[in-house]
């Protein structure tokens, strides 16, 4: 099932929102690989990031912050969920 699925390429833009998602106090800096994840996603327009992470990407604390940086940035965020949030 996964050998279908495009690999998402790590853009300059990726790399510059991912920085102001750290930058901007929604992720902290030692969640920089997380952020670049979630920018990943962003910049070529996937509508969900699945993820078991729950400290730094599926963090409802973080969500709007995460969000308003997106959009600010000219995105629109992905939906970040886990596998069992999107089944259910």
């Amino acid at each position: 099932m996964f050998e279908r699925l495009p690999l998402l390429d790590v853009t300059d833009a990726a790399i510059t929102l991912a920085a102001a998602l750290v930058s901007g106090q929604a992720l902290p800096a030692q969640a920089a690989q997380d952020a670049l994840h979630i920018a990943v996603a962003c910049v070529h327009g996937m509508e969900y990031l699945l993820t078991w992470n729950c400290a730094h990407l599926a963090n409802a604390r973080l969500r709007g912050c995460i969000e308003h940086i997106c959009r600010n940035a000219g995105y629109i965020p992905p939906i970040i969920c886990t596998p069992e949030e999107l089944e259910g």
